[in-house]
């Protein structure tokens, strides 16, 4: 451990709380624990120099699931257990504007559509037909029916028509949400510490040794919200999953406004500053996508094109301005993993790739569980 006296003493002693990951879970576990112990020593250890997973790499949905993927959904969950899942995505939509502000995070509710390319009839007729039934289902939740037919006003090609629109559905900039909330938490004097790496722990009397890339110390609690990266300190109920994105240079005169999803979900994109944000296609490598490296590959950066030219900017001219990968945390079932693993270690992970949905309601029963 190559620390001064000083360092150590200043951001390594008497810890109270140490949180793993400064991501939506990791910062919201943060204030409300400052919340419900206002004198409390809490720290925040980052792998990356901005957080590393998918929160300030997602593409900013608001959302809580398309048609098509809550009717897969329905396939290893209960009715009951789909409704819970959708109201707790909801909820943490509610928390996430409440404590942020709508105009702070860019919230804009422009609806948002599923569109089905040709090989996807089966898919198409099944989600028309089913409709509203999961209406029905979700009746409880919104009081309203979610899903109606709209007519494709997009110039999209290549198309079941019409589109299934949610009218729920809204979009947020996710660079600004994540500065609203380090601002919060630096402004509570809760201390972060990034480029830091835990690689273990283990538990001693009443306190957890930590043990990361850079140095050693002690924590009486310890909560690990890395989601994606959960698995590299013992959480094997989590997978990583990688979502590659791109997004293209500004277009002249988009008019393509709103959220939008194809194929289950495993395709997504939406509008932002005149360009679109595209991401997805994991689904055509499951296997290998399942990795924490933050990388692009050809098969699935070239069928993310090949969308673009067939079918969602079929007659207009564009250019890809930039690509980046982020890590989410998937496993056999999509609800969270909110528990406490040890007598003094606790985890809130497996978003499922619904991290701005569910992220803050996480961190706040997380720091709850304490």
């Amino acid at each position: 451990m190559n620390l001064s006296y000083w360092e150590y003493q200043t951001w390594l002693s008497n810890i109270d709380y140490t949180i793993v990951g400064s991501g939506i879970v990791g910062l919201n576990t943060a204030l409300h624990l400052k919340d419900r112990f206002p004198k409390a020593n809490i720290l925040i250890l980052e792998r990356g120099f901005l957080p590393n997973g998918a929160s300030t790499k997602n593409a900013g949905f608001a959302c809580f699931g398309s048609l098509s993927e809550i009717l897969d959904d329905l396939n290893s969950h209960s009715e009951s257990e789909i409704v819970d899942l959708v109201q707790k995505r909801v909820d943490g939509l509610k928390l996430l504007r409440n404590n942020l502000g709508d105009k702070a995070i860019d919230y804009q509710c422009l609806g948002g559509y599923e569109l089905f390319v040709p090989r996807d009839l089966e898919l198409f007729e099944q989600c028309a037909s089913k409709l509203n039934d999961i209406n029905t289902l979700l009746e409880p939740v919104f009081k309203k029916p979610v899903f109606s037919t709209r007519t494709n006003s997009f110039g999209f090609k290549n198309i079941h028509e019409p589109l299934i629109f949610n009218q729920f559905e809204g979009q947020i900039n996710t660079g600004k949400m994540m500065e609203v909330l380090l601002h919060k938490v630096q402004n509570a004097g809760i201390r972060i510490l990034n480029n830091i790496t835990v690689e273990g722990f283990s538990e001693k009397n009443n306190s957890v040794e930590v043990k990361t890339d850079q140095f050693q110390f002690s924590t009486n609690k310890l909560m690990i919200t890395t989601n994606g990266f959960a698995a590299t300190l013992g959480i094997s109920e989590v997978k990583p999953a990688r979502a590659q994105v791109l997004i293209t240079k500004p277009i002249k005169n988009l008019q393509i406004k709103g959220t939008f999803h194809l194929d289950k979900g495993y395709y997504y994109f939406r509008n932002i500053d005149d360009r679109i944000l595209l991401g997805g296609g994991r689904n055509l490598d499951l296997k290998n996508e399942e990795t924490t490296i933050m990388a692009q590959t050809e098969l699935i950066q070239n069928k993310l094109e090949e969308l673009l030219k067939s079918t969602i900017l079929p007659n207009t001219k564009f250019k890809i301005d930039q690509r980046w990968s982020g890590i989410m945390g998937v496993g056999n079932q999509k609800k969270p993993i909110l528990k406490q693993i040890s007598e003094n270690v606790y985890c809130g992970v497996r978003l499922g790739g619904m991290g701005v949905a569910i992220g803050s309601l996480v961190g706040r029963e997380l720091a709850e569980l304490v």
